[in-house]
């Protein structure tokens, strides 16, 4: 984990995952980081194999992320083989993601490796998310129905890193942290 601060070049921070929502149908943790700490809305997690997820709630002291399996969630990615852009969308289940937006005729083939575009500002660009499972043609419908298994190990991580991508978010989210204390005294 602490070898990946290397490859992001910018602000990073090490989060510990306190716990797991184990709602069968959301894919959410708890991270022991929050606005003291920086930590704002939308801040991208990865881990040593790649992107985890993201951040949608942020206390004083603690966080709440969103993984990129939740069937609420989407990232742009890439096909690393021939820069083939698409989204992947969580399907609710930590091992596999789907990619709904590919037609029969895309470039696509089991193995490949999917990483995160940089499009959206988000994700920092080229950390790998998912590597196609299966790739299924459905000639009568105009999309094929593609399924990949995501790089990290989302249901065995315990801490994650914290990647400040954009350089403007890290004085807006120490303004933040800033008004929270304050408002809090």
């Amino acid at each position: 984990l602490l070898d990946s601060t290397a490859r992001v070049g910018s602000r990073a921070l090490i989060a510990e995952i306190l716990s797991v929502d184990l709602d069968p149908y959301r894919q959410r943790f708890d991270l022991n980081r929050g606005l003291v700490d920086g930590v704002y809305v939308g801040q991208a997690l990865i881990d040593a194999q790649g992107v985890v997820g993201q951040v949608v709630r942020v206390g004083p002291l603690t966080a709440e992320a969103v993984l990129i399996t939740d069937a609420d969630h989407a990232v742009p990615v890439s096909v690393n083989r021939n820069g083939l852009r698409t989204i992947a969308v969580g399907t609710g289940d930590s091992s596999r993601l789907r990619l709904p937006y590919l037609t029969n005729n895309a470039d696509i083939a089991v193995g490949d490796l999917l990483v995160s575009s940089g499009l959206g500002g988000v994700f920092p660009a080229g950390y790998p998310v998912g590597r196609i499972l299966e790739v299924r043609l459905r000639p009568d419908q105009a999309f094929a129905e593609i399924i990949a298994r995501p790089a990290s190990a989302l249901d065995r991580d315990r801490e994650v890193l914290l990647v400040w991508n954009a350089p403007d978010e890290a004085p807006r989210a120490s303004e933040a942290a800033a008004a929270a204390v304050a408002d809090a005294q």
